[in-house]
């Protein structure tokens, strides 16, 4: 069987998320020899948004491509950055026509293969007024369904699980893995559906441990005695949480061979 490796990592919050993948980095590219590594970067600068330091800092690491979400406009450079058609990073594809950006992207890996990877918002909980994901989908595969390629992979950024689930079950087939991000809680129904797309509700967070999905508890813990306001402070050390998957692909049919959650434990200063 020809087959390949994708290695994702889930949202990486502020430094300490950076600092982490560096650490790992070349552990796990020893032991999975992914094809191509994938990490969802909306909160890669201080927790909210990506700027260009920070975004080649896990870039230098070895992670090739990158999706995001709703943060992924938190800093302003980021309307800049997408001005650049070259830079491997994805904005939801279901924003309205006119955001700035790329939602799909063709991604070339050894041997002349071809991955596309798509990164879709979900609507439950969301403030935002997103094109539906499920059309969406439809969209992509029809407008990409001509073009060889031995994967298709898919970052679906949602707050609802049961959202997820019903996404993963709609494009079950279609796509080599649906891979929920956003939550920063890991979820524990890592498989492969039935039509052969490996699936996860979410990845979970690159961030620091003992902290509100990736956030200083005291403030947050505050906020919810008082409801008053409260700062969003991120910890610039201490032990960090790193969760990824490792998806394997039979890239003769695209469908999923497995899904092997990841979980590593970094001391970050």
């Amino acid at each position: 069987m020809a087959s390949i490796k994708v290695l994702m990592f889930g949202d990486i919050v502020g430094r300490v998320g950076r600092r982490a993948v560096v650490a790992v980095m070349p552990e796990l590219k020893k032991k999975y020899k992914p094809d191509l590594t994938i990490a969802n970067v909306e909160n890669l600068a201080h927790g909210v948004g990506v700027t260009p330091s920070t975004l080649d800092e896990v870039r230098q690491a070895g992670v090739d491509f990158f999706t995001s979400g709703n943060h992924i406009w938190d800093k302003p450079e980021v309307v800049m950055m997408f001005e650049d058609k070259n830079l491997p990073l994805l904005r939801p594809a279901n924003y309205p026509l006119g955001v700035p950006g790329r939602g799909v992207a063709l991604v070339s890996i050894s041997g002349n293969r071809q991955i596309l990877i798509t990164n879709l918002m979900g609507r439950v909980f969301m403030p935002q007024q997103f094109d539906c994901p499920f059309r969406k989908i439809d969209s992509i595969l029809e407008e990409y369904k001509e073009i060889p390629r031995a994967a298709t992979i898919i970052d679906f950024h949602a707050e609802a699980t049961s959202e997820k689930v019903a996404f993963g079950l709609y494009v079950d087939g279609r796509a080599s893995a649906v891979l929920g991000t956003h939550t920063h809680v890991p979820t524990a129904d890592a498989e492969v559906l039935p039509g052969g797309t490996a699936y996860v509700s979410d990845i979970g967070m690159v961030g620091a441990k003992g902290t509100v999905i990736g956030v200083d508890k005291k403030n947050i813990l505050k906020k919810f005695l008082t409801q008053m306001p409260a700062a969003h402070e991120m910890p610039e050390g201490g032990v960090c949480a790193v969760n990824a998957v490792c998806v394997t692909i039979d890239e003769t049919n695209q469908r999923a061979v497995s899904i092997e959650r990841i979980y590593r434990e970094v001391e970050i200063i």
